[in-house]
């Protein structure tokens, strides 16, 4: 086990450098020689050249016969791996007030995938953005809520009401507001459900909340209490952000028991 460590000590000491990283990602978009990397990193030859000679010694990296570089099986692999101390590095401030709850191992180790989000700030802002999600969608809006905010109820049945497919997930423990029922009758939201537009679920603990479109996506994550932190979340249209937040939708779904109305108190 100490060996392991060692070894993997080492190949932290090799991508320690800004330079070494900014490498390995531009190889793995397209191989290419010393010479053109140091033109797009404005960097003297002989530095990139230092530089690629770490990285070949280290298995990152393979020179072809036609003296191209390009990154081995294992170059690859790690810069999947790259991405996740790069979205906590980036956000550790954040972190030191909150979690990921109860999100599953397998979604954690993805979590690099949220590399590409931006956070957005403010209660209102970040409700600002749901509503410019609900506006995006063509196809789907998908979401996991532990607080309903009473001014998101009617923008969300509009987009509805013009064909968009709705999924959603509430906690046991959700908050709702006063007025709920009143305003769902009113903008005929079982006439929604009749039709199939509409499908909705339980799940006795919900921490994590996600929603999303088929073409962006948000996340907010707990504090260290467990709740719902609606004052910041990540957002983002990147295609990997999005996959994540799907496939965590979708893990939760199946996951869910059926709608019951009479557990929700406003």
């Amino acid at each position: 086990m100490e060996s392991n460590y060692e070894n993997a000590a080492d190949d932290f000491l090799e991508l320690a450098s800004e330079q070494r990283l900014n490498i390995i990602f531009k190889l793995l978009l397209k191989k290419t020689k010393i010479s053109n990397m140091a033109k797009e990193l404005d960097a003297t030859v002989q530095e990139v050249h230092r530089n690629f000679e770490r990285l070949a010694d280290a298995g990152l990296i393979k020179k072809d016969k036609d003296g191209y570089f390009d990154l081995t099986t294992y170059g690859k692999t790690m810069c999947t791996q790259v991405p996740s101390l790069i979205f906590l590095s980036k956000n550790r401030k954040y972190f030191e007030n909150h979690d990921f709850g109860d999100i599953p191992m397998k979604f954690i180790q993805r979590i690099g995938a949220l590399a590409g989000g931006q956070q957005v700030k403010g209660f209102v802002k970040v409700l600002e953005q749901w509503k410019s999600i609900y506006k995006n969608a063509d196809e789907y809006i998908y979401q996991i809520f532990t607080e309903v905010p009473l001014d998101l109820i009617e923008p969300l049945l509009n987009r509805v009401k013009r064909g968009i497919k709705l999924n959603y997930i509430f906690s046991e423990s959700v908050i709702v507001p006063k007025g709920r029922k009143d305003l769902l009758t009113k903008l005929g939201m079982k006439n929604l459900l009749d039709k199939g537009l509409i499908e909705r679920k339980m799940k006795k603990d919900v921490s994590v909340v996600v929603v999303l479109n088929e073409k962006e996506a948000c996340v907010v994550f707990p504090t260290l209490d467990g709740a719902a932190d609606m004052r910041e979340m990540f957002y983002s249209k990147d295609p990997l952000f999005l996959e994540w937040c799907l496939d965590y939708f979708r893990y939760c779904w199946y996951g869910a028991g059926s709608f019951q109305e009479e557990k929700l108190k406003e």
